[in-house]
């Protein structure tokens, strides 16, 4: 009921007023009829009181109401997130500030894991889209010993409802999702995506009247390829200094991506490792769960093992993030599109000394992808065979097989990139090198 409403019966009432005070004049109206007007007054009047408190009492209501949403608790749970919008970031769609938003929201399943257990390992799996190898690697999450004491967080690269399907499906540990707001792939029609006057592989910019820098092999950007280095950049900052759960994590934090699976001793054999490395292994600057060389098992001696870091299953702390972020110019103006072959190419030889990571002889974890850059999104397109990933899980990969008297055989000559590679392109657009520097600075 709304004040018009209530006006028109206001006005309907005087009109009946009027009339019944001019049927008084007739004489020859009986007193029955006088009685009857009378009463129909009263009632009338009664009738538009309690319209009237109606309306009073709906307005009162609605005033007061809000609708409730997933991220209305955003700004009480993270008020004292530190972050800065630095002014070269490129201008955010709609869903770009939506999922900036559910960044910031509390882990799920505190109800079923109140607490997390002292120096826990924080698991960090980051992922794209390809729904097939992320059920994969959950499952073996789920059978992992010790997993229910930490806390594990989930990387987008990009928003995928079948890959937050899974992930809503885990009850077996705290779980916080977070979406990369800068993927090139939340932008359709502008950068960091795709947009209508971006140059094009070997586009000569001069000609075509394009834009874009071509990398040291002349080709343009390709946002699919580029968006690899950028979420893992944005993901590391955003982990390490921007979420609440983790910036103040002094202990050593676990990455694993949507193609590892992940044996279940893996988190006990880590805690192993890093409690075992400021003595065994003091110059080692990460725990692995893996060889570096994917193809490898391990080689099955009474032996830990001392050698470059992998890119299965790595983990270290803040110490060690805070001599990566120092590099961050290094890190994003390199030619490559691999954060893994950056790391290894430019990064870890400028620290000065060999970078070594401390793992088991047998492996805890193994990559499983068997195609190449983003594919096996579809039911009966993942790379597996026929449609299967077949590890065998042993006796001795379901308790922890590390023992503390073991000693630590290093692999000094280690292959790797020799000075004076330049990467393998991909990466010379100075948009994308501006943007990743601009992620180092989000939080600072």
């Amino acid at each position: 009921m709304n004040l018009e409403s209530l006006w028109c019966l206001a006005s309907c009432h005087c009109m009946v007023s009027s009339t019944i005070m001019a049927a008084t004049k007739k004489p020859r109206l009986r007193l029955r009829d006088v009685a009857l007007c009378r009463l129909l007054s009263v009632v009338f009047v009664t009738l538009c009181g309690v319209l009237l408190l109606i309306f009073l009492l709906s307005s009162n209501s609605t005033s007061t109401t809000i609708v409730t949403h997933d991220t209305d608790s955003v700004d009480a749970y993270h008020h004292d997130l530190k972050f800065e919008k630095w002014h070269d970031l490129p201008q955010q769609s709609d869903l770009s500030l939506r999922l900036e938003k559910m960044n910031r929201l509390p882990p799920r399943n505190l109800d079923l894991y109140p607490t997390l257990a002292k120096d826990h390992i924080i698991v960090v799996l980051y992922v794209h889209n390809r729904p097939q190898y992320l059920k994969v690697v959950v499952e073996s999450l789920s059978h992992v010993v010790g997993i229910g004491e930490t806390l594990l967080i989930v990387s987008h690269d990009g928003y995928f409802e079948d890959m937050n399907k899974i992930i809503d499906g885990i009850r077996f540990c705290q779980v916080k999702q977070i979406y990369a707001p800068y993927s090139p792939h939340l932008f359709s029609d502008s950068f960091p995506g795709v947009s209508a006057d971006d140059c094009k592989d070997k586009d000569d910019p001069t000609e075509k009247h394009c834009k874009g820098n071509p990398d040291q092999y002349g080709n343009h950007r390709s946002p699919k390829i580029v968006s690899l280095k950028h979420h893992w950049w944005w993901m590391m900052n955003t982990v390490w200094d921007g979420l609440r759960e983790t910036r103040d994590h002094s202990g050593h934090v676990l990455f694993i991506e949507e193609d590892h699976f992940i044996f279940p001793n893996a988190y006990r054999n880590l805690q192993v490792l890093t409690s075992l490395k400021p003595k065994k292994c003091p110059d080692c600057y990460a725990a692995n769960l893996a060889p570096s060389d994917v193809n490898s098992r391990g080689e099955g001696w009474a032996t830990l093992i001392a050698e470059r870091m992998g890119n299965v299953g790595y983990s270290f702390n803040r110490t060690v993030w805070k001599k990566i972020h120092n590099k961050a110019r290094e890190f994003c103006f390199f030619d490559d599109y691999n954060w893994d072959i950056t790391m290894w190419a430019t990064v870890y030889p400028s620290f000065g000394s060999p970078v070594y990571s401390l793992r088991g002889p047998r492996t805890s974890a193994v990559h499983f992808g068997r195609c190449g850059l983003h594919q096996g999104q579809g039911e009966n397109k993942a790379c597996m065979d026929n449609g299967m990933v077949n590890i065998n899980v042993e006796q001795p990969d379901t308790v922890s097989n590390i023992e503390l008297g073991w000693n630590v055989h290093t692999y000094e000559n280690q292959p790797g990139y020799k000075a004076g590679f330049k990467g393998w392109g991909g990466w010379g657009d100075h948009r994308d090198r501006h943007l990743c520097l601009s992620f180092a600075n989000m939080y600072q």
